[in-house]
């Protein structure tokens, strides 16, 4: 399953080199992230349902930059799962160019919500996530 989701670069997100920081690609990743799992389980409260997600690793390689007025996109894929964690793919581009800004790679684990620790995906996550 492959997933795209656009905003747009504000300002408050750029530098004094005049291109966007490098900590606002986290907050892309984690939007895009976001946006796949509630697009794949609108309206389901994971956390009422006891469980969770965490980042436990994630790296990111830049080969360009994003600037003011351009609109990122980001390619979104869960291409595996452990038993209790899954890996998402993130490709980041300036709007129409398929060519990536950033590529980044981040394993999630699931949890309980009670604080007990880590748990095997549920069933909904996975479907929300296009994963079996």
């Amino acid at each position: 399953m492959s997933f795209t989701y656009t905003a747009p670069v504000r300002f408050l997100e750029i530098d004094q080199q005049g291109v966007v920081f490098n900590m606002w690609y986290l907050a892309y990743m984690d939007e895009a992230f976001t946006a796949l799992v509630t697009q794949g389980a609108t309206g389901y409260d994971f956390v009422d349902a006891g469980f969770d997600w965490q980042v436990v690793h994630t790296e990111l390689d830049w080969s360009g930059s994003l600037k003011w007025g351009d609109q990122v996109h980001v390619d979104v894929t869960v291409p595996t799962r452990g038993r209790t964690s899954f890996t998402v793919e993130f490709l980041i581009h300036a709007g129409d160019s398929t060519q990536p800004v950033v590529s980044a790679r981040t394993v999630y684990v699931c949890i309980a919500a009670d604080g007990s620790g880590k748990i095997e995906p549920p069933q909904v996550l996975l479907d929300a996530l296009g994963i079996a």
